[in-house]
């Protein structure tokens, strides 16, 4: 049974590159290519038999960690290796606290990328060299009330940092003005804030990545 793999990249050369190396490693694999995250969730959603999902950090669309937040929140069971130019290592920890299962630099060399995909594929995880997932108890308990949005949840959460209103959000999203607030009072509730407003500020907070000061601006 061949493996099924997805490319989620906004520049298509680099989809290109990147799936024509794989093809020339791996003839027995099907790949599937998307531009942004609504283009994935639309693949995953009209066939959901993937085993690897190799997301960019950065599109347009998404912001900071909110397309993996999103990616992992809808398809939980589907792993998700990240493929970005970013090197930070606060960021690339991020990503394994957010629930992916590699993180590639743009830069690796060939032989690297296939080893990735096949560590795993086979149930592992794959660390740029030099990175521990090292963590503190703050940043958990920040990434562990995040995890519980549901992918809806995240939607309306962005939206509030752009500064729509309940009725615009509810017109974005085709749903109704109360269902609008009800996922308002939950965000408030997970996220352990008390107003819109705060809930902004922690939207900020993970599209800057800046998990460990989530709640300094929230508290008191």
């Amino acid at each position: 049974m061949s493996h099924r793999i997805i490319i989620v990249d906004d520049h298509p050369l680099f989809r290109a590159a990147l799936r024509q190396t794989l093809e020339a490693a791996y003839g027995d694999m099907v790949f599937g290519e998307a531009g942004d995250i609504e283009g994935l969730s639309a693949a995953l959603e009209q066939n959901r038999d993937c085993d690897l999902v190799l997301l960019d950090l950065n599109m347009p669309g998404v912001r900071g960690f909110s397309g993996l937040l999103l990616l992992r929140a809808q398809f939980p069971d589907i792993p998700v290796m990240i493929v970005s130019a970013v090197e930070d290592v606060s960021v690339i920890r991020r990503c394994f606290d957010l629930g992916a299962s590699g993180f590639l630099s743009k830069s690796e060399s060939a032989a690297r990328i296939r080893e990735s995909i096949e560590t795993i594929l086979g149930g592992g995880l794959w660390l740029p060299e030099g990175i521990t997932l090292d963590g503190d108890d703050e940043q958990t308990e920040a990434l562990a009330r995040l995890a519980t949005l549901t992918p809806q949840q995240i939607r309306v959460l962005m939206m509030l940092s752009d500064g729509l209103m309940n009725k615009q959000i509810a017109y974005e999203l085709s749903i109704s003005e109360a269902t609008v607030k009800a996922h308002v009072s939950a965000i408030l509730q997970k996220l352990n804030v008390d107003s819109r407003t705060q809930a902004v500020i922690a939207a900020s907070r993970i599209e800057q990545g800046q998990f460990t000061q989530l709640f300094e601006a929230t508290e008191g």
